[in-house]
């Protein structure tokens, strides 16, 4: 396979009708929201995200979640060192940390696409790999309104608990808002992490398909929806263009007061000479 051989440029735009698209754990679970009152979504929870697809699609991947990992294995050292060859590695004292940095994105598309640290306890190497694929956070185009509903709890967790079981908690929901985030990959990082053509390509299809089995009580199927995908391949290792430049030619902003839909967004796109984007619907 081809070690990437140009610069990558992506944007993507994405609907979020009632839903948590990504939870505040220090804020009550709320939706996350920056200072001036815009959505966000982590660059950690879209990156999850996309490690979800690549697994839907048969894919190795090193960070698995509790709840949707395909391997028998508790932690990431205990994946680590199932590879025997990379367990001798990371338990020898005197290894090599780039041959640590190879096996590791030999064997885990994720590790070669975002990187990862390899410093566990008991072993006697610390390795980090930096990836090509980097993802900014994606923020709501407006402010976004949150709802909060009161929900009660109406049976025990264990036998014997003193709490009565209608119990009260909290729900929160973002009413409508349209996200953008954007990211590039860097052919640099690439080739020292063997990310190559075919990668490049399944990242691509992970983003079209990013909400698919994705589905929660925080997010109900057909509750975030992926609008649109840019993808801009240049026609070389460095590039026509700065990542900054390229993702400005992106523009969208809305038409109407309060925005309920897509279709009340107003959505351009500039040209830059030498450089075709690819502009793909979601599914």
């Amino acid at each position: 396979m081809t070690t990437l051989d140009h610069k990558v440029d992506f944007a993507v735009i994405l609907t979020v009708k009632n839903a948590n698209p990504n939870g505040d754990p220090l804020n009550g679970n709320r939706p996350r929201q920056n200072y001036e009152g815009h959505g966000e979504i982590s660059d950690v929870a879209i990156k999850r995200k996309i490690r979800n697809r690549l697994l839907d699609m048969g894919e190795a991947v090193f960070v698995q979640s509790n709840d949707r990992k395909v391997d028998e294995f508790k932690s990431l050292k205990d994946r680590a060192e199932s590879i025997p060859e990379l367990k001798k590695l990371l338990t020898a004292k005197n290894s090599s940390a780039d041959e640590v940095a190879r096996l590791s994105c030999e064997e885990w598309i994720d590790v070669r696409s975002f990187g990862q640290v390899f410093a566990f306890k008991g072993t006697h190497v610390s390795v980090g790999v930096r990836g090509p694929v980097s993802i900014h956070a994606a923020l709501s185009v407006d402010p976004i309104d949150i709802t909060s509903t009161q929900i009660t709890k109406s049976v025990n967790s264990v036998t014997g608990d003193k709490k009565g079981s209608d119990t009260m908690g909290m729900k929160h929901r973002v009413d409508f808002g349209v996200y953008v985030f954007k990211g590039s990959i860097n052919t640099q990082l690439a080739e020292k992490t063997g990310f190559t053509n075919d990668d490049a390509e399944k990242i691509k299809q992970t983003l079209i398909t990013l909400f698919e089995n994705d589905a929660s009580s925080a997010r109900p199927d057909g509750s975030m929806e992926i609008n649109k995908v840019y993808w801009w391949e240049h026609n070389s290792k460095m590039g026509q263009y700065s990542s900054a430049k390229v993702h400005k030619t992106l523009d969208v902003r809305s038409k109407v007061e309060e925005p309920k839909d897509i279709e009340d967004y107003e959505i351009s796109l500039k040209e830059l000479e030498g450089l075709q984007v690819d502009v793909i619907d979601g599914q």
